[in-house]
């Protein structure tokens, strides 16, 4: 993922910055967008994607991109009091379980996608709110445990 300013507008009690933001998968596959942070809130302005974003893509986008973008700020992602008093960061979903119960259920999440007929990569990504590569890995994870048949036939 990549992050760069745009522009920014300096206000009597703040500013206001504009980014490109970039996420590029290792299929092919690419995202742009224009973000903006102000007061330590983050909104997409613009979103151009190849391949095309689903609804499910698109309501996950901003997660994706607020570490990295508010990293790039010099700011702390938000947190609400209550988060902040635990010592949690923020997330778009609840924690996924770790160990043998989540395998299970990226296995389930990808079976489910696979009978939709969608991509499952995709639906592990949205279900978990971790990056592809992340996504892979689990699904990796979850073969390795035979919750899911194997890739490629052994010789």
């Amino acid at each position: 993922m990549s992050v760069w300013p745009a522009w920014e507008v300096q206000e009597h009690d703040g500013a206001t910055s504009w980014f490109h933001v970039r996420l590029a998968f290792p299929d092919g596959a690419r995202v742009d967008a224009l973000a903006v942070v102000s007061e330590q809130q983050l909104s997409v302005e613009d979103v151009r994607a190849q391949p095309a974003l689903s609804l499910d893509d698109l309501t996950v986008l901003a997660d994706w991109i607020e570490g990295p973008l508010f990293e790039a700020c010099g700011l702390e992602s938000p947190e609400t009091g209550e988060e902040a008093e635990s010592g949690g960061a923020r997330r778009a979903r609840p924690a996924w379980p770790r160990g043998i119960e989540g395998r299970w259920q990226i296995a389930q999440e990808y079976r489910a996608a696979q009978e939709e007929g969608v991509d499952p990569v995709l639906a592990v990504m949205c279900a978990t709110g971790h990056s592809r590569r992340r996504s892979l890995r689990l699904i990796s994870q979850a073969r390795d445990a035979g919750f899911l048949t194997p890739r490629h036939a052994r010789r």
